[in-house]
């Protein structure tokens, strides 16, 4: 028999912190297929999530967030979708449920400057070249 986390068994009496992973990268989640989520964290009609579609995903990663147990968490959470829904997801959740996350996952404002994406040059606008000076006889140059 395999041990069990206190916080997955006591899920109300340590709050948020205790059923949320301390990192991100504990996410193991799949990025794509149809999950099919257990019995005490279903709802009517939300037992099999498509994780491909964004909708369904967003919702799904609400309510693991708000109501799962750890276990769930990192069972069904992919990091790399969390990272990217994050924004969408985070005004669905209580506020002090999407702080603690923003905590735990690095999200928000509070992320410091290394962890954010790098800005590729493929990114930016092309420069365009200076415009070529007038020749010295023509009606545009300078004396």
């Amino acid at each position: 028999m395999q041990a069990m986390a206190i916080a997955d068994i006591l899920p109300g009496r340590f709050g948020s912190a205790g059923r949320l992973p301390t990192q991100i990268s504990e996410l193991r989640g799949p990025a794509r297929g149809v999950v099919m989520l257990p019995m005490h964290l279903s709802w009517p009609g939300m037992r099999e999530c498509d994780v491909s579609e964004d909708r369904t995903r967003r919702s799904m990663y609400g309510m693991l967030l708000s109501q799962g147990k750890r276990n769930d968490i990192v069972r069904f959470v992919n990091a790399e979708l969390l990272t990217s829904d994050w924004p969408e997801i985070a005004d669905s959740l209580d506020p002090k449920l999407r702080r603690l996350c923003e905590k735990q996952f690095a999200f928000g404002p509070d992320q410091p400057e290394a962890e954010m994406p790098a800005h590729s040059p493929a990114d930016s606008p092309p420069h365009e070249a200076p415009a070529p000076a007038p020749a010295p006889d023509s009606p545009g140059a300078i004396a």
